[in-house]
């Protein structure tokens, strides 16, 4: 396990960020997901030894994370959700004061800093003024800071926050290069479910600092529920609170597609009779696969 964490527990003040948290995280691209508020940036703080937990016990590629936080800080790269800029540096001369500060010496810090300029895509621009710098070139800065000095383990927190479509995507093409073609494990922090489903094998999922659900993606997704989509014409409150009274869950989209929930062991034609009792014409259905979205509702209990 490159990650292994068992009871872990802190509080600020009388709010219980993280509450007798256990999971263990092996290879490859590991989401980890929850509301504002679930404890995802508070398990990385942890992780990196920022903060001690209250209690609780836990390993970060073997080290112990209350007693080894220097080596597990040299091991360990990570791109924080907030900005972590020094005004007046240019690009090169701010990553390389972050690979010193991992431990290496200065010249090598300075080469390393060069070629992972290069490999997020800022060669050009390596020698401004991080203050010019647009969104998307500070996100890809602070990957190259995560970076320099060449880690086995990756902790991105909110990588792909405040970036216009194409920003995004460029980040995203950055990860997913780093989990599949590096030899560095990564464990994505994000809101944006879309982001997860598309760089990640398996996934974490935080509620109110608790364990909701650990395992593969794949695993996960498949729920005791059938999905159905449909579009009808009719009473639509009574045809939802008919489905509701047979244990589906039933929501509606911007686009007035009713999504029902219906418990696997019950038979789709219970939404036709739904129909009949309530006099709607269904005009479109189709069987769709669940998604992390759903999931993540049906743990969560938000849309």
């Amino acid at each position: 396990m490159s990650i292994e964490v068992k009871k872990l527990s802190f509080s600020y003040g009388k709010v219980k960020a993280l509450d007798d948290v256990s999971l263990g995280l092996g290879d490859g691209a590991v989401g980890l997901l929850g509301p504002n508020g679930a404890g995802k940036s508070t398990l990385l703080r942890i992780l990196l030894g920022f903060l001690v937990p209250a209690s609780g016990e836990g390993t970060v590629l073997g080290y112990d994370i209350r007693r080894d936080q220097a080596k597990i800080r040299r091991l360990v790269g990570y791109m924080p959700e907030d900005d972590c800029f020094i005004a007046g540096m240019d690009a090169v001369t701010f990553t390389s004061y972050f690979g010193e500060l991992s431990g290496m010496p200065r010249e090598e810090a300075m080469k390393r800093a060069h070629e992972v300029l290069f490999y997020v895509g800022l060669e050009e621009a390596r020698y401004r003024l991080l203050d010019t710098y647009s969104a998307g070139m500070k996100q890809r800065l602070k990957m190259a800071q995560a970076l320099v000095h060449d880690p086995k383990l990756l902790f991105l927190d909110e990588p792909t926050a405040n970036l216009d479509p194409q920003g995004r995507n460029e980040v995203l093409e950055l990860i997913a290069d780093i989990a599949s073609h590096k030899d560095i494990r990564v464990l994505l922090s994000s809101h944006i479910l879309a982001d997860i489903e598309t760089l990640c094998s398996s996934v974490v999922i935080l509620n109110k600092g608790r364990l909701a659900a650990e395992g593969r993606l794949e695993d996960l997704k498949a729920t005791d529920v059938s999905l159905y989509e449909l579009k009808i014409k009719g009473d639509g409150e009574a045809f939802r609170k008919d489905l509701e009274a047979l244990k589906c869950r039933v929501e509606e989209t911007e686009d007035k597609v009713i999504k029902v929930y219906m418990p696997a062991d019950r038979n789709r034609m219970e939404i036709f009779r739904a129909a009949a009792r309530t006099g709607v014409q269904i005009r479109f259905f189709t069987k769709s696969q669940t998604s992390l979205e759903d999931l993540f509702a049906e743990l969560v209990g938000v849309d």
